[in-house]
């Protein structure tokens, strides 16, 4: 057995071999061990955990989840069918944090342990993603575009974006506007706004006349993350400033 890992488009490094040296600005590695992850009777396509509370939590426990939240420096844990999400805080190291990380998915895996867990009572709370069925279902009370767009987005958005170790939400159509909203490494990717308007966007108004854009759906939490790693890139470039115009001493 081997747990291979993939660079998701959180990095700026090329693609990376197995056990692969990590680059310090990841902020989100995908592990891909050879078995399922997700209960083949899950409604949702994903779970995802952004607290150390939720893992303990109904209605999907994770154990292997609250081992790998309780390593210093990682921020969420996202599953997928077949795979294994990883995000770090803006301030960790890869190079400190991975050895554990990977001891424990490689553990888990070639114990046979139940990753996730399902309890027969108690709803989600806050930090715990994807208890509700699968938001690109097919639902009978569905108008005809939006069952256009649940098609498009099932068979033609999400594969690519589960490949970058994420998935979608599909939230609503109003106004012309298809509201998403994106999990996994994809949740916390400096490009998904990129990946909504170039990508997502793009392609349901080309095949779907009535849609007029995508709008993005981010919650208190995200925004706040989004924004402590713009003040770290922004203390990170000021640094490299300093480091080239300082002159030599002695």
């Amino acid at each position: 057995m081997f747990i291979q890992t993939e660079n998701t488009p959180n990095a700026d490094v090329s693609v990376f071999l197995v056990y692969r040296t990590l680059n310090n600005h990841l902020k989100a590695l995908k592990f891909l061990p050879s078995r399922q992850i997700l209960p083949q009777t899950l409604a949702s396509p994903y779970v995802e955990y952004l607290t150390p509370r939720s893992t303990l939590a109904p209605p999907h426990p994770s154990p292997l989840a609250a081992r790998l939240l309780n390593v210093d420096g990682i921020a969420s844990v996202f599953y997928g069918p077949d795979f294994i999400t990883i995000t770090k805080s803006v301030d960790a190291n890869w190079a400190h944090v991975k050895p554990e990380v990977f001891s424990l998915i490689t553990e888990a895996v070639t114990s046979g342990e139940q990753i996730v867990n399902t309890t027969e009572h108690g709803s989600s709370m806050a930090g715990q993603g994807g208890s509700a069925p699968d938001s690109l279902a097919y639902d009978e009370k569905d108008s005809e575009v939006v069952g256009m767009i649940k098609e498009l987005l099932e068979t033609r958005i999400r594969p690519s974006i589960q490949d970058d170790g994420g998935d979608v939400d599909y939230c609503g159509f109003e106004n012309g506007k298809v509201l998403l909203k994106l999990r996994g490494a994809c949740r916390t990717c400096d490009s998904s706004t990129v990946t909504l308007k170039n990508g997502i966007e793009s392609m349901l108004m080309h095949y779907i006349e009535e849609v007029q854009g995508v709008t993005q759906i981010v919650d208190e939490a995200e925004l706040t993350s989004n924004e402590e790693f713009a003040r770290f890139e922004e203390k990170l470039k000021e640094r490299k400033t300093v480091n080239t115009v300082s002159p030599p001493t002695g």
